[in-house]
C-alpha cells in the first residue's frame, strides 16, 4: 500500500526523536522560540522562577523552554503569550529564510510544505499593524476621541490619495 503525505509525516516522526534533528540537537526553530521567550522575560525584568511559577513550572523546565531543550506546545505557548503579554506570532518573528526550512517534516525530507497563499501577502487585513492598530483603536475608551482618530486616518488617506493622483 502506497504511503500518504500523512503518513510519511507519521512514519517520519516515529523514526525522528520529537522534532530533533538527525544528530539529536534540538530543532532550530525550538532553540528560536525559547530565545523569544528568553528575549521577553528578560525585558519585562522577569526571573525565570518568577515565569515558572506563573505557569506552574519550575524554573529547570523554564531554562530547558528558552534552549530549545524541550519542544513547547501549542497549549504552553498560548499560556506564555498571555503571561510575557505578547501575540503567540511574537516567539516566531524575526525567523531567517533558512531557519523556516528546518521543520521536523522539512529535515526528515517528507514532501514540500504547502506555502502561504498569495493572496494574504497582499491583504492589509491580514497584517500584524492591522490588527494593532484595530486594538489600540477600540482601546480609545471616549466615544469623541475614537471618532476623531478614525476622521484623522481617512482624512490623511484622501490626503495621501490626493498627492499621489
Amino acid at each position: 500500500m502506497a504511503q500518504t503525505p500523512r503518513n510519511q509525516v507519521v512514519a517520519a516522526r516515529k523514526g525522528s526523536s520529537r522534532g530533533r534533528t538527525p544528530s539529536g540537537k534540538p530543532n532550530p526553530i525550538d532553540v528560536h522560540v525559547g530565545s523569544r521567550v528568553r528575549l521577553r522575560r528578560t525585558l519585562l525584568g522577569m526571573s525565570q522562577e518568577k515565569l515558572g511559577e506563573a505557569l506552574g513550572l519550575t524554573f529547570q523546565q523554564v531554562q530547558k523552554y528558552e534552549r530549545g531543550a524541550n519542544r513547547v506546545g501549542a497549549s504552553r505557548l498560548f499560556d506564555l503569550s498571555r503571561v510575557l503579554d505578547v501575540p503567540v506570532s511574537f516567539f516566531f518573528d524575526d525567523m531567517s529564510d533558512q531557519l523556516k526550512t528546518q521543520t521536523p517534516a522539512l529535515i526528515a525530507g517528507v514532501g514540500e510544505m504547502a506555502e502561504p497563499a498569495a493572496h494574504f501577502e497582499h491583504d492589509p487585513m491580514a497584517k500584524r499593524e492591522t490588527l494593532e492598530l484595530v486594538r489600540a483603536y477600540y482601546r480609545i475608551s471616549d466615544p469623541q476621541v475614537r471618532k476623531r482618530v478614525y476622521e484623522l486616518a481617512k482624512a490623511l488617506a484622501d490626503a495621501s490619495d490626493a498627492a499621489s493622483s
